[in-house]
């Protein structure tokens, strides 16, 4: 048996309707938003890991639903598929309610700016990266919608290595501009699931 998208074009198409949804805003933001000054230095690299992890998941994901048809889920695949969609639009959601409470304080650099203060409104209060969460719910989404044991675990396995990486790069600014705030804040939450992890 096959991935649901490789066998229904309809599928096929939703799912990139689904990807249009979810990440363009992400590419056309990165046009629009100048990176804060200092912030090469100190990404150390970890914008790159993110991106390369990130698509080569995505990629070697779609690779699998279409090429490993043994790897497939094959019960209820339209339940899988559509959950999966619906997971997508959730994170993305969620990501950008995340952003917006972030407010002035949201770069797509590894900085912070003149009179950060720790943010603990909104998703903050439990968790320090409700953004990546968002973004993991949807690749978990993404992975789904492929309906490929595989895939789903590439999709995933490149999403955590890349956040991973990058959250570490971003507590360690962080804790060095914000002080003990922060490191008091890091105490009080946990990175992408409250009260887990």
């Amino acid at each position: 048996m096959q991935a649901l998208i490789a066998q229904s074009h309809f599928h096929l198409v939703v799912l990139y309707a689904a990807l249009v949804v979810c990440y363009a805003p992400e590419w056309i933001g990165t046009f629009f938003q100048n990176p804060e000054q200092g912030a090469a230095r100190r990404d150390r690299g970890s914008y790159a890991v993110l991106l390369v992890s990130m698509f080569a998941g995505i990629f070697l994901g779609f690779f699998c639903a279409f090429g490993l048809p043994a790897a497939t889920i094959g019960w209820q695949q339209p339940a899988w598929f559509w959950t999966g969609i619906a997971l997508m639009l959730a994170g993305t959601a969620f990501r950008w309610y995340a952003i917006k409470v972030l407010g002035k304080f949201f770069t797509r650099s590894v900085a912070t700016r003149a009179g950060q203060f720790v943010v603990e409104a909104g998703p903050y209060r439990l968790i320090r990266h409700p953004s990546y969460s968002g973004a993991l719910v949807a690749l978990l989404g993404l992975g789904l919608a492929l309906t490929n044991w595989v895939s789903l675990i590439l999709v995933l396995a490149g999403g955590l290595i890349g956040y991973l990486r990058r959250v570490q790069v971003e507590e360690q600014a962080l804790c060095a501009d914000l002080g003990q705030p922060y490191r008091d804040y890091m105490q009080r939450t946990r990175r992408f699931v409250p009260h887990l992890w």
